[in-house]
């Protein structure tokens, strides 16, 4: 291997936490050089990983993400489970920072010794995950984490791409009338298998009862995930801990079963051929950006795209025709 994989290797398989972050960090780098050891570190490792639960958790900013994950998280620790949690966080699109305040808003959970959190800002990345955020989760597996979640952005992009990283789905809604329920996509609700309406403590109790009602029908008039029946829908309170034994009793029930039936194989088979279209389309979306001949004509067409004198269909055939390896460079 690559000089400085095997010892990363080595202490991810003996349990050491410093390995796994500079793992991650290995992983997420776009240096060539870096890239290169992140392929022979996840070759290395991919034998040992595979056999954690991976849920994904979404929602609205404001749902309470971060209130859920906590008690959830902390609920599979006490119950003898080894709990990564990788929350991306949003990044600005126009400096690319990021909070990266997940620790911060996860205290208990952060401070568990059977528990890991990594926070990775989204950059461009649609879909609400980072764009390696499925390495990340082999990294974790093969360290011996049994249980992944995968927080997601909730931001109003696609939800999509976490559906192609995760084996449950949960999607937290807050407690709300009938216009709340419009405000929630038909997409998003399609591919949720389990659907948490949170804060359903005080006040909000009977509402919440109310809204996990109103989503029950809306969800009855969806036509089902293949292979699975209609989302259950769940009510909890992060705060006073009420139904996450539910939830997380749910979550796991969902996957044993598909498990048993081999959809569970199915899935993460075609999982993994998603994701392994979606690296050929990000490497290739940035070697046009770079390449040689794409660098020189772009300022040119930019400007007669932007002064209305070419269209932008036009001007990107004739990048791409630039970019042909048969093209002079």
């Amino acid at each position: 291997m690559t000089q400085g994989v095997d010892e990363l290797a080595a202490g991810i398989r003996s349990g050491d936490r410093r390995a796994l972050a500079r793992a991650i960090t290995l992983v997420e780098s776009s240096r060539p050089d870096d890239q290169e050891r992140a392929a022979a570190l996840l070759d290395e490792l991919v034998a040992d990983a595979g056999g954690a639960l991976r849920v994904g958790i979404t929602g609205s900013p404001g749902v309470g993400k971060s209130t859920f994950i906590e008690a959830y998280g902390l609920h599979l620790v006490e119950t003898g489970h080894k709990v990564a949690v990788l929350a991306v966080d949003p990044s600005s699109q126009r400096t690319g920072g990021s909070i990266l305040g997940d620790k911060t808003r996860m205290p208990g959970l952060a401070s568990s010794p059977d528990a890991f959190i990594r926070p990775s800002p989204s950059g461009a990345t649609l879909g609400g995950v980072a764009r390696r955020t499925r390495e990340a989760v082999t990294l974790c597996e093969a360290f011996g984490f049994d249980v992944v979640i995968i927080e997601t952005v909730g931001a109003g992009q696609s939800e999509g791409t976490v559906a192609d990283l995760v084996d449950v789905f949960v999607l937290l809604v807050g407690p709300g009338g009938g216009d709340d329920l419009q405000g929630i996509k038909r997409g998003i609700m399609e591919l949720a298998d389990v659907l948490v309406v949170t804060k359903a403590d005080g006040d909000l109790a009977a509402t919440a009862r109310h809204t996990a009602g109103d989503y029950r029908h809306a969800l009855e008039l969806l036509r089902p995930k293949e292979g699975a029946g209609a989302a259950p829908v769940l009510a909890c309170s992060s705060l006073a801990g009420e139904g996450i034994a539910e939830v997380a009793d749910t979550v796991a029930g969902l996957r044993a079963d598909w498990a048993a039936s081999g959809r569970l194989t199915e899935l993460r088979a075609g999982q993994a051929a998603a994701w392994m279209w979606n690296d050929v389309q990000a490497r290739l979306s940035e070697a046009v950006h770079s390449h040689p001949a794409v660098v020189r004509l772009a300022p040119e067409l930019e400007a007669q795209v932007t002064a209305g004198t070419l269209s932008p269909t036009t001007a990107a055939r004739r990048l791409l025709d630039a970019f042909r390896p048969d093209a002079p460079s």
